[in-house]
């Protein structure tokens, strides 16, 4: 049984192929906007924590897997680091184009680049408007690579779009990759309730619930619900995920790159030793140089 059987993660007009938009009604699409708010609403220990590192390797270019948006994209070319920003859903691409014609009288972002692309297709993508061009670091960060979910029972797929994710890297780029503390998730059957990416002016509900087919969890569904107290408006919307464990995504990574790239995992931005239940895993990976 399919987790779309189960559970409707998609809208109507969502390709039945490829990478589901689960943004395609526009209305998750508007309400995550209001969730996640401007780059100046991103928390401090994220922007440290990334700008730093891509400072510290030198790191220049920039492709954004998952721009939705634009709000990450924003933040880092306000930092002056050369972006190319893709993503599946032209729901989501519509506010991200939105947010670059209005910074249009600022220089820094004559040269930002914003496309559609599939992560399943994702080098032949770049290529298609980027000939030849490889990345000082890709990013694909926010739980966003749990949105693809595993069809086959084999994470084919996933596997695959990882693979992609290091063709597009030079020799020594970095990956920045994240997933939920899905663990926890599923032994606990609730979402650890700390943000560590959005300082939400709103309060918000999460409500979890965990699909286990043959005895494996197959899908983890996230509702929304978003209180705008001021206007006395009320948001909600779903989400669904694959339950990616620590361990086995930590493999899949490690073969996406041949098993020769550096490899470091954080929790919440820290060492893992320093948050006993994270939110949020961030692996980093540098590529091997030969």
């Amino acid at each position: 049984m399919s987790a779309d059987q189960v559970f409707h993660a998609r809208s109507e007009g969502i390709p039945s192929e490829g990478v589901k938009d689960q943004y395609a009604d526009g209305k998750a699409a508007r309400t995550w906007n209001k969730f996640i708010g401007d780059s100046n609403q991103r928390t401090q220990n994220y922007k440290d924590f990334l700008i730093g590192l891509l400072k510290k390797n030198g790191c220049k270019t920039v492709l954004d897997t998952a721009c939705g948006t634009g709000i990450d994209s924003m933040m880092l070319v306000n930092e002056g680091f050369k972006l190319v920003s893709v993503d599946a859903s032209d729901k989501m691409l519509k506010h991200a184009l939105k947010a670059r014609w209005e910074k249009r009288k600022d220089s820094k972002y004559d040269e930002w680049i914003i496309e559609e692309a599939n992560w399943e297709t994702l080098s032949r993508d770049i290529e298609s408007f980027l000939p030849g061009t490889q990345f000082d670091a890709v990013i694909c960060l926010g739980n966003s690579f749990a949105h693809l979910l595993d069809e086959y029972g084999d994470q084919r797929v996933q596997k695959m779009c990882l693979r992609n994710f290091a063709k597009c890297l030079k020799p020594g780029g970095l990956l920045f990759i994240d997933h939920r503390n899905y663990d926890a998730m599923i032994d606990s059957g609730a979402t650890p309730g700390h943000s560590i990416y959005y300082n939400c002016r709103y309060p918000v509900d999460i409500k979890t619930s965990v699909l286990v087919v043959g005895g494996k969890p197959q899908l983890v569904a996230l509702d929304y619900c978003i209180t705008d107290e001021a206007n006395k408006e009320t948001s909600e919307f779903r989400l669904c995920y694959y339950p990616h464990k620590l361990a086995k995504f930590t493999e899949m990574l490690d073969e996406a790159f041949d098993n020769s790239a550096k490899h470091h995992i954080y929790a919440d931005f820290k060492p893992l030793s320093e948050v006993p239940v994270p939110g949020f895993y961030i692996h980093v990976l540098e590529k091997a140089r030969n």
